[in-house]
């Protein structure tokens, strides 16, 4: 029996980012991530994965991180002024942010990695873009995502990458990576940062942070950084640790 166009569809866009697994965790728009623009600057790689990868200069991808960069321009204002006045900080979602953002500065190295790593998983319950904003892909920046108090694998993903840099860790050791799961077909979106070397990836399923060269069974599709969204290219796939579902983080 055919399935009908839109029932594969809504099936699909269900799979993306943990749905999988039976948790509330919404999808990163697989047809907008895997069809980018033209490509340029191709560059040999120092990128998690060890992968080389080219800028994109447009496509569905560069198209929502330029709106998440042009929140969070306002959103770093807010924060700034929060930080210098706590007690007349009107925002309950950038005091909480910066919490964070404080606790992870007290710590040092890998210790203030897994510090904002795990903060950030227990600060936001998984919720996909649907139920929270009516729209099936949604990047949302960290006081939106705060003040939601739900998100998606690259909501978690974003609020992570500011808070990480707030709290000290330089934007050339910190990336966002996009994989695709070879088993589930679904897209997931992570933290890497690099510390001594090593690529660290910081995931909403799971606590522990899992180093790039032990990921298995995903495909990294793409990585954001400080000069844009970049594409792995010919990227390989890789064979994977199991994965906590979101839901079951505690």
């Amino acid at each position: 029996m055919r399935i009908p166009l839109h029932l594969r569809t809504l099936r699909s866009v269900m799979l993306l980012c943990g749905l999988a697994w039976l948790a509330p965790v919404s999808k990163l728009d697989a047809t907008s991530l895997l069809t980018p623009g033209p490509a340029e600057l191709v560059r040999k790689s120092t990128e998690p994965f060890g992968l080389p990868t080219a800028l994109v200069a447009d496509g569905g991808l560069h198209d929502k991180w330029l709106g998440v960069q042009r929140h969070l321009a306002d959103e770093l204002v807010q924060l700034a002024i929060c930080d210098g006045d706590r007690e007349g900080c009107v925002s309950l979602e950038a005091l909480r942010f910066l919490a964070i953002i404080d606790a992870g500065r007290t710590r040092h190295g890998r210790a203030r990695l897994g510090e904002i790593n795990r903060a950030i998983n227990l600060a936001i319950r998984p919720g996909s873009d649907l139920a929270l904003y009516g729209e099936i892909d949604v990047w949302s920046s960290p006081l939106t995502t705060f003040a939601k108090g739900a998100g998606d694998c690259e909501d978690y993903a974003i609020a992570k990458f500011v808070a990480l840099q707030k709290a000290g860790v330089t934007p050339e050791d910190l990336r966002i990576v996009v994989m695709h799961d070879l088993l589930g077909g679904e897209d997931h979106a992570v933290v890497a940062a690099r510390l001594d070397g090593h690529w660290l990836t910081l995931d909403n399923r799971r606590m522990a942070m899992i180093e790039d060269s032990n990921v298995r069974n995903f495909r990294p599709t793409f990585v954001i950084d400080e000069h844009g969204v970049s594409r792995y290219v010919d990227a390989p796939p890789i064979t994977e640790v199991a994965l906590r579902p979101a839901a079951q983080l505690n």
